[in-house]
C-alpha cells in the first residue's frame, strides 16, 4: 500500500485505541485516503462516521458529540480554505477545554508556496492555543503519537496530515478497529485543594461547566449558588433561582467573598459582583485554561477549594428567603404581563427537561430567559444542560445539539434557540440519507430578530431609528419552509402551554416547533423585572 494508505489506517487505528468512537468528515479530494479508511471503520463498526458537507457544520457537529458523550471527537476536512471553516468550533473547544482533534488533509510541504492548487499554509492556522502537528505521509510513527497526545488533552489539537498520491486503495478494518496496539491509559494527578475557612458571607458562583462540584461546595459551607443554566450545578438545595435579580438587592450589596468557577457570562449582575475591589474574590482556572476573572481583582486558583465547616449565621437563609420571595413575584408578572411570553416559553422548556434529559440551549435570550425561570432541579437527576458558552456565540448551535443528541443516551433530547441562532445554522439540517439522526426536539422562539439588543444600551430610545435595520435585523423568512426544504419535521406552536404537552411526546427523529413571540415590548419586561 502506499504511504498516504498506511497513514491513514495507523490514524484510524490509533483514534480508536484512544478512545474515538464518533468522526465527522466533509467531503474533499486531498483527505481521500482517510475519508476511506474512516468509512471502512465505519462499516467494521469500528466507529462511528457523520458525514456533512459544509466543514462549519461539520466542526460544531463534532463539537457537539464530545460534550455529550464526554469523549475526544475528530473531525476531517480536505486541503485549503476548508480547514479555515473549522475556526469557530475550534475557538469555542479552546475556550472550554473540549477535546476537537483537528484532521486537516494537506499537500506535501514541498508544494507550499508554489502556487500548487488548493494549497496554503496550513500548519498551525488555528493560533498558538491549538497544539499543531505537522506529519509528513511516510511518517507513521508522528501520527500516532500526536492522535495518543491529542486524546489526552483538554481543548483542541491539529493534526495537519501530508498525504501524496496515490490517494485512494481498497483496505478493511475489523469491528475493533485494528491494525491496532494497546490501549492507552492515562490517569489526571490528584489535586491539591486550597482549604478556607469559614466566616466571610461567601457566595459561589459557577458559570458553564462549573460541574456537580460546584454544588457539594455551597452545601458543604452552607453558601449561596449562584449557578447559570449550562454550569452543570444548577441543582439542590443552595441554588438560588434569581439570583441576578438579588444581586441588585441589599443582599448583594452585603457579599464579602466570591468564589467563581466555570465560565460566568450572563449577567451585568454577575460580572460586577465577580470585579468588585472591596470583597475578596477566587476564581477557579476552567477547564479552557481561564480564570474568569475581568475585573483583574482575583486571586487565581488551580483547582476548586473545600471549606473547614458550614456556615450557621443566617446567610444561607435570607437568600433562601428573598429567593423564595422573588420567585414568587417573577412568575405572577410573567403570568399577568402580555410582555412575559418569552419567559413563559422558556418555562415551559425547563419543566420538559426530564432526569437523564439533554437540553443544549442557544446564547443571547433563550439563555437567559432559562436564568431567570429554571427553578433548580433535584440533585443527582443526571440532566445535562449545555451551551456554547467559551465565546457564546450563536454560530453552530443546531449541529452543536445534533451531536450532543448523537453522543449521549438520554431520556429525552431538546434544544431550545432563538430564531437568528436556528437560521444561522439552518445547514445542520442538511443531512445525507444514510447519516445517523437522533430523536432532537428544537424549539425555535421567533421574534422575527435580535431581541437581546434591545435590553442593551442601543435598545434605547435614542437610538429607536437606526436600532430596527442595524440591530433588530428583522428576516421574514420562514422557517415552515426551510424545514420542509431539508425534509424535517416541522410543527407551529400558539401557546406556550400547547408546547408544554408537545414536549413531553417522545417524538422520533429531528422535528422543529416554532413558538412567535414579540420583541416589541424586551426592554419594558427587562424593566419590570428589575424593578421587581
Amino acid at each position: 500500500m502506499s504511504g498516504s494508505t498506511d497513514l491513514a489506517i495507523a490514524v484510524v487505528a490509533a483514534l480508536r485505541r484512544g478512545g474515538v468512537t464518533d468522526v465527522v468528515l466533509a467531503p474533499g479530494s486531498r483527505s481521500a485516503p482517510l475519508a476511506l479508511a474512516l468509512h471502512s471503520a465505519d462499516a467494521a463498526g469500528a466507529v462511528r462516521l457523520h458525514v456533512r458537507i459544509d466543514e462549519r457544520t461539520a466542526g460544531f457537529l463534532a463539537l457537539g458529540l464530545a460534550k455529550g458523550s464526554h469523549r475526544p471527537v475528530a473531525v476531517l476536512t480536505t486541503s485549503g480554505s476548508a480547514v479555515t471553516h473549522l475556526h469557530p468550533a475550534v475557538l469555542e473547544a479552546v475556550h472550554v477545554g473540549e477535546p476537537l482533534i483537528v484532521l486537516s488533509a494537506d499537500r506535501p510541504a514541498a508544494l507550499r508556496g508554489t502556487g500548487a492548487n488548493q494549497t496554503t499554509d496550513q500548519v498551525g492556522i488555528f493560533g498558538a492555543r491549538v497544539p499543531c502537528v505537522d506529519v509528513e505521509a511516510s511518517d507513521v510513527q508522528a501520527a500516532v503519537a500526536a492522535v495518543a497526545a491529542a486524546v489526552r488533552r483538554r481543548g483542541p489539537t491539529q493534526l495537519n496530515l501530508q498525504f501524496t498520491e496515490p490517494l485512494v486503495e481498497s483496505h478493511r478494518f475489523t469491528a475493533d478497529g485494528t491494525p491496532a496496539g494497546g490501549h492507552i491509559d492515562g490517569e489526571p494527578a490528584g489535586d491539591q485543594r486550597e482549604c478556607l475557612a469559614s466566616g466571610p458571607r461567601t457566595v459561589l458562583v459557577a458559570g458553564d461547566g462549573a460541574g456537580p462540584r460546584a454544588r457539594l461546595l455551597a452545601e458543604r459551607g452552607n453558601w449561596p449558588l449562584l449557578a447559570e443554566p449550562t454550569s452543570g450545578a444548577r441543582t439542590g438545595s443552595h441554588a438560588v433561582r434569581t439570583y441576578r435579580l438579588l444581586l441588585d438587592s441589599p443582599l448583594g450589596k452585603h457579599v464579602e467573598r466570591v468564589i467563581v468557577t466555570g465560565h460566568p457570562t450572563l449577567s451585568r449582575p454577575v460580572t460586577r459582583l465577580i470585579s468588585r475591589g472591596d470583597i475578596e474574590v477566587i476564581s477557579v482556572r476552567g477547564p479552557g485554561g481561564i480564570c474568569t476573572d475581568p475585573g483583574r481583582v482575583a486571586r487565581h486558583v488551580e483547582h476548586l477549594p473545600t471549606v473547614t465547616a458550614a456556615d450557621s449565621d443566617g446567610w444561607f437563609e435570607e437568600w433562601r428567603a428573598a429567593d423564595d420571595t422573588m420567585s414568587k413575584a417573577v412568575d405572577d408578572l410573567v403570568a399577568a404581563d402580555p410582555a412575559g411570553r418569552p419567559l413563559q416559553v422558556a418555562a415551559a422548556v425547563a419543566a420538559a427537561v426530564p432526569g437523564e434529559g439533554l437540553l443544549v440551549v442557544g446564547s443571547s435570550s433563550p439563555v437567559r430567559d432559562l436564568d431567570v425561570m429554571t427553578a433548580p432541579y433535584p440533585a443527582g437527576q443526571r440532566r445535562l444542560i449545555i451551551g456554547n458558552r467559551g465565546l457564546s456565540g450563536i454560530d453552530g448551535t443546531v449541529s452543536t445539539a445534533i451531536g450532543a443528541a448523537l453522543g449521549r443516551r438520554s431520556s429525552r433530547s431538546l434544544a431550545y434557540v432563538g430564531d437568528l441562532t436556528f437560521l444561522h445554522d439552518c445547514n445542520g439540517l442538511v443531512l445525507g440519507p444514510d447519516e445517523p439522526r437522533p430523536d432532537l426536539t428544537i424549539v425555535v422562539a421567533n421574534d422575527d430578530g435580535g431581541a437581546i439588543f434591545a435590553t442593551l444600551d442601543q435598545g434605547g430610545p435614542e437610538f429607536a431609528r437606526s436600532f430596527e435595520r442595524v440591530f433588530g435585523t428583522p428576516h421574514g423568512v420562514s422557517l415552515r419552509a426551510l424545514c420542509e426544504a431539508t425534509a424535517t419535521a416541522y410543527e407551529r406552536v400558539d401557546d406556550p402551554a400547547e408546547l408544554g404537552t408537545l414536549l413531553a411526546d417522545d417524538a422520533t427523529g429531528i422535528r422543529v416547533l416554532e413558538v412567535s413571540i414579540s420583541r416589541a415590548d424586551r426592554r419594558t419586561l427587562a424593566d419590570r423585572l428589575h424593578s421587581l
